[in-house]
């Protein structure tokens, strides 16, 4: 029973950080969207940079695939491992929703103004700095 909930917990993390990601990029990817659509009605060039910001939550997907896989080779205490995994997929997949949300901003700016894509940028970092963090302190923890 405890390599069961070691398992689950395993597959929470990366359920959890691609829900995340699912919901990070329905919020960026529209905003990039109706960003192009504002630069075509005014007959300016559509920014393909915009799909930058709108693909950015996929990476947590990738960290919470990561940690599954360390979790899954670790012999801890499975019910540990059920803990780690929601705790740290949830981290991921909000790292990922604010991360959609600044996108979203970007995309949007800069769609507008066709400046500051760097700063912008920056933002979108800060938020996957988060999921960065989650992914190895948990794996440094199991």
């Amino acid at each position: 029973m405890e390599i069961f909930f070691g398992q689950l917990g395993a597959a929470c993390v990366l359920g959890i950080a691609a829900l995340g990601s699912a919901v990070g990029i329905s919020v960026a990817g529209p905003a990039a969207i109706g960003a192009w659509k504002r630069c075509y009605l005014n007959n300016k060039p559509a920014p393909f940079i915009l799909t930058v910001f709108a693909g950015a939550p996929l990476t947590q997907t990738i960290y919470g695939f990561l940690t599954m896989q360390t979790m899954k080779a670790s012999s801890a205490n499975g019910g540990f491992l059920l803990g780690l995994g929601i705790a740290s997929g949830l981290g991921i997949a909000f790292s990922a929703i604010a991360q959609g949300k600044a996108g979203a901003a970007g995309s949007d700016a800069l769609g507008e103004t066709g400046k500051g894509f760097a700063q912008y940028l920056m933002v979108v970092g800060l938020c996957e700095t988060i999921a960065l963090f989650v992914m190895v302190f948990s794996m440094v923890v199991v």
